[in-house]
């Protein structure tokens, strides 16, 4: 007994072989699990904003302040992508080791915007670089759309990361052909049918953000799938009422996805400002996307909670989710409005 009483007493002091490595070891690894959360929080911070002019003129081969029509718009984007990749810890979805790996936040904020970045690389292909509906795809954007469409959690083989710049060398190509005033194979048709397009696909996006944000406090909800049509049928049947909840553990998923899907929308709607201004004077409709660019801003506010909080309507704590669904329903109803505007003749 007293030998093994002694060797017990040599590793508790760490005499024994190998002891004083295992005290290392742990506080090796105390240590850099310690850097990991710190790096991890300092990976979470939001990007901040560019101007999309200023982007413009930089990606230009014009003089300053002499871009061309679509521009603006392509640039927006472009930065959007880039920043996406190029931000703090880089793009973090796909993410396989720490810190990235326990971090969700930020992956749900990089959601958002890829979403809307596919969204107007597809408006992009479809109709502002077409003139009509029997016209050629645009060789660049026909390349572009398919790889910033490629899936968001690949490692390797292929990284994501790869698949994107090379959709961002695609819309770099495009945007040099568009300004090349001896090539008329390029081009971007700043309508206000092609406008509409987009903002539907936009719409959409924001009235679904705005229901699952809401439905963060549970709500029973009356079925309306087939209201309006007395001839309407759908698949399988579904009940008159139903409870509508986003699960706990999603809700502040759904909110980081709904402030990066604002602030890649506060880009691209800036850049819209310049290159459909003729388009929007005319209807006097200036203002309308003035404001909703306003509202989105709002979404970008800083949360001083450390945590999203998930209070019901009108209890004692806050719920930010339905605050941030406030600002995105506003938005989205100044979008709706915008699209009547702009089909009116």
């Amino acid at each position: 007994m007293t030998g093994l009483q002694d060797r017990v007493a040599n590793w508790r002091d760490g005499a024994a072989p190998g002891g004083v490595w295992l005290r290392r070891l742990g506080a090796a690894l105390l240590v850099y699990l310690v850097l990991a959360v710190l790096v991890g929080a300092y990976w979470s911070l939001t990007p901040a904003p560019f101007d999309v002019t200023e982007r413009a003129n930089a990606y230009s081969t014009r003089a300053a302040g002499d871009v061309a029509v679509g521009s603006t718009t392509t640039a927006a984007l472009i930065g959007a992508m880039e920043t996406l990749l190029d931000k703090r810890g880089g793009y973090l979805s796909n993410d396989v080791a720490p810190p990235g790996v326990w971090l969700d936040n930020i992956p749900n904020w990089e959601f958002g915007v890829l979403i809307q970045s596919r969204d107007l690389a597809r408006a992009m292909r479809e109709v502002f670089s077409r003139s009509q509906s029997q016209s050629r795809e645009d060789p660049d954007l026909s390349l572009a759309e398919p790889q910033l469409n490629f899936n968001s959690g690949s490692w390797i083989l292929p990284a994501t990361e790869a698949q994107y710049r090379d959709g961002v060398k695609y819309l770099h190509s495009y945007l040099v052909r568009l300004e090349d005033d001896d090539d008329s194979d390029a081009q971007f048709y700043a309508r206000a049918d092609n406008l509409r397009y987009w903002l539907a696909s936009v719409s959409s996006r924001l009235g679904s953000l705005s229901q699952r944000l809401s439905a963060s406090v549970g709500q029973r909800r009356l079925n309306t799938d087939l209201a309006g049509d007395d001839n309407a049928r759908q698949s399988t049947p579904a009940p008159a009422e139903m409870l509508v909840s986003t699960p706990w553990l999603e809700i502040d998923d759904v909110f980081y996805e709904a402030r990066g899907t604002a602030w890649a929308l506060i880009h691209f709607l800036k850049a819209v400002e310049v290159d459909f201004a003729d388009v929007l004077a005319n209807k006097n409709a200036q203002v309308s996307v003035q404001q909703i660019i306003r509202e989105l801003e709002a979404t970008q506010d800083m949360v001083w909670s450390p945590m999203i909080l998930n209070g019901s309507g009108f209890g004692l704590l806050a719920n930010h989710s339905l605050v941030m669904a406030s600002y995105i329903s506003r938005a989205n109803t100044a979008m709706i409005d915008l699209r009547d505007l702009l089909a009116q003749g």
